[in-house]
């Protein structure tokens, strides 16, 4: 489904802050399930328990090859495995306080259920500039309903004042939890300030950001699939 507005300009004077950070780990690792967020949440609270009490920190699910610049996630009908090569990557997203915190995980083998994942090295990554956002998945509460799930959506982007001049969301997903499956969207906003945007990458949206559920990530934008 989509909502829809014309773009207008915004500024680009706005300096990223610091005070959340992307720490991008190098990984090795052969295989993983699809569904790993619950496990990978579950691993890295084991090595690092702070993190359980860090209100602003997030664990990115882990992606391999994708299209439509990460909109779309590759799967095999026959399979629900992943195939992580060299430039896959594991990442967190920490306030600046805790990066130092984070090296800890370096050298770590972590069991995703089942599967080794060895941490490499981090860098540093700034969020984003870049005022079209998407996360590869949302919490809908439970509804499979797409137009409520984008009513739920702008009720708390207005709640928060932020304006999203475009709206899309995605296929339906679902996540094996302790409490039963999860069902997401993804969900793109487009024309957004920067500080919105910025806003919205630091502090994501609903409370499983350390399963990957709420995480928002820059797109290059949705031009290309604008309605006529």
């Amino acid at each position: 489904m989509m909502y829809w507005q014309e773009n207008e300009g915004d500024s680009n004077s706005f300096q990223i802050p610091k005070d959340v950070v992307d720490l991008v780990f190098a990984i090795q690792c052969k295989i993983l399930p699809l569904d790993h967020g619950n496990a990978l949440q579950q691993a890295v609270v084991e090595s690092i328990p702070w993190i359980s009490d860090e209100p602003q920190a997030a664990i990115h699910q882990i992606h391999v090859a994708e299209s439509a610049n990460g909109w779309n996630r590759p799967q095999d009908p026959s399979s629900e495995l992943l195939w992580p090569s060299r430039r896959t990557r594991l990442v967190l997203r920490v306030p600046q306080h805790r990066v130092e915190d984070c090296q800890s995980l370096t050298g770590r083998t972590l069991d995703i259920n089942g599967h080794e994942l060895t941490v490499g090295p981090a860098k540093e990554k700034l969020l984003s500039k870049l005022t079209t956002i998407f996360a590869r998945y949302v919490d809908t509460e439970g509804s499979d309903q797409d137009q409520i799930f984008i009513q739920g959506m702008a009720d708390i982007l207005q709640q928060r004042n932020i304006h999203a001049k475009k709206m899309m969301s995605g296929l339906l997903v679902k996540h094996d939890t302790e409490e039963g499956h999860l069902l997401t969207r993804k969900l793109m906003l487009a024309g957004l300030s920067i500080e919105d945007s910025v806003r919205l990458q630091q502090q994501g949206i609903g409370n499983r950001q350390l399963m990957g559920i709420g995480i928002f990530l820059p797109h290059k934008g949705i031009d290309a699939v604008k309605p006529s």
